[in-house]
C-alpha cells in the first residue's frame, strides 16, 4: 500500500473545487483509496500527461472531467505526492 502525501496546492484547489459538493468529495475519497492501493488500478485510467504547472506527471480519473495529478516521491517510491486536482477545461484546468 502506498502512502499519500498532500501538497498545499492540491489541498487549496480541492477545497475550492469541492467546497459545497458532497458527491465530488466522496468520489475523490474513493479515488484516493484506490490510488493508495494500486496506482495502476484500471478504473483510475492512470497515465502520464503534460500539466500546466508540473510538467510531465501522472493523471488519474475521478469523474468524467476531474483528474488528480500526482507523482511518486523521488526518494521513496511507496509515497505518492498529490500535486493538483482539476479538469480538462475551465477555471481549474490542469492539462496543457
Amino acid at each position: 500500500m502506498y502512502k499519500l502525501r498532500v501538497t498545499s496546492s492540491y489541498k487549496n484547489t480541492f477545497d475550492k473545487l469541492a467546497r459545497n459538493d458532497e458527491t465530488l468529495k466522496k468520489r475523490v475519497m474513493v479515488t484516493l483509496l484506490k490510488l493508495a492501493e494500486n496506482p495502476k488500478h484500471p478504473s483510475l485510467h492512470s497515465h502520464k500527461v503534460n500539466t500546466i504547472a508540473y510538467g510531465q506527471r501522472w493523471s488519474s480519473s475521478v469523474t468524467g472531467d476531474i483528474r488528480i495529478i500526482w507523482d511518486y516521491d523521488t526518494e521513496d517510491r511507496l509515497i505518492i505526492l498529490l500535486l493538483d486536482i482539476g479538469g480538462h477545461s475551465g477555471t481549474h484546468k490542469v492539462y496543457k
